[in-house]
């Protein structure tokens, strides 16, 4: 999956680190991020291509470190220019070689995200600033901190003789195979979502839940929880069609003509059913 990149790769305890000039940089206009791609794949800037002037920690938020060299947010408001580079489809960074970049890409657009939506206090409204000394977002006026925002969400994978039951959302921009997913709400646990999801979105109860794994998935601020179920009574399909446009029973030799990028925790599960593995 999208953070399988070699234990040691990433790091993500928070520094204050001065920038050097083979540090990456990563700049983000709402959903669009700044890249370069050419035959050997797609790269982003390194402090080193910046004007001089904005090679400093005024410019440059750091974020975590990526097989050793330093990742910095460009925090400036006017956009980024370099030759060569351009904003461009968030999504191209799934298709990023080393796998490494993309999963450092959409981990960056995550934290993004979290200082863009946090300069100013929700409790007094006056500015935020970066904490000395933790990941966090800290108002000097009343003393209220922020930290990023991790929003746990189930996929599920319905089983029911021999098929797996796999959907297509409505009114999203991916147009993709998928499976049932969703939000865990205030006060349920992961496997009371995975009931209620299954429920709302094509009518169905289940039982024997089996873990799988989790996620993290910065394009959405997820964290992914991975769960196997099987039908329960009657396996008719009821599809709610304000969340999904369609919900079809597969089986495994149809799952194999599909063609499955394994980043996702979603694709991954797919995978996992049409090679045998549950």
């Amino acid at each position: 999956m999208i953070q399988d990149i070699g234990t040691g790769v990433f790091r993500n305890e928070y520094e204050k680190p001065e920038p050097c000039d083979e540090d990456i940089v990563f700049a983000f206009d709402g959903r669009t991020v700044f890249f370069r791609e050419d035959q050997e794949g797609i790269s982003v800037p390194t402090v080193r291509d910046l004007p001089d002037d904005k090679r400093n920690t005024k410019s440059l938020q750091f974020l975590f470190r990526l097989g050793g060299r330093a990742c910095f947010l460009w925090k400036e408001d006017s956009l980024l220019e370099i030759t060569g580079y351009s904003y461009g489809n968030l999504r191209r960074l799934r298709s990023a070689h080393p796998q490494d970049l993309c999963f450092a890409g959409e981990t960056a657009f995550q934290l993004y995200g979290w200082y863009r939506d946090n300069r100013f206090c929700g409790r007094c409204g006056k500015p935020m600033h970066p904490d000395e000394k933790e990941r966090a977002m800290r108002c000097d006026a009343c003393g209220h901190i922020v930290y990023p925002k991790i929003m746990p969400a189930v996929i599920v994978g319905v089983l029911h003789e021999g098929k797996i039951l796999t959907t297509r959302y409505a009114g999203r921009e991916f147009r993709g195979r998928a499976l049932i997913a969703g939000f865990c709400e205030i006060g349920e646990t992961a496997e009371d979502t995975v009931r209620r999801e299954v429920m709302e979105e094509v009518g169905l109860r289940v039982k024997n839940l089996r873990y799988v794994a989790t996620q993290p998935w910065g394009f959405e601020s997820d964290l992914l929880i991975g769960y196997f179920c099987e039908v329960d009574g009657n396996p008719t399909v009821r599809v709610d069609h304000n969340e999904l446009s369609i919900a079809e029973w597969m089986d495994r030799e149809s799952l194999l003509k599909e063609n499955l990028q394994t980043i996702s925790l979603t694709a991954t599960m797919m995978d996992l059913f049409r090679r045998g593995k549950i």
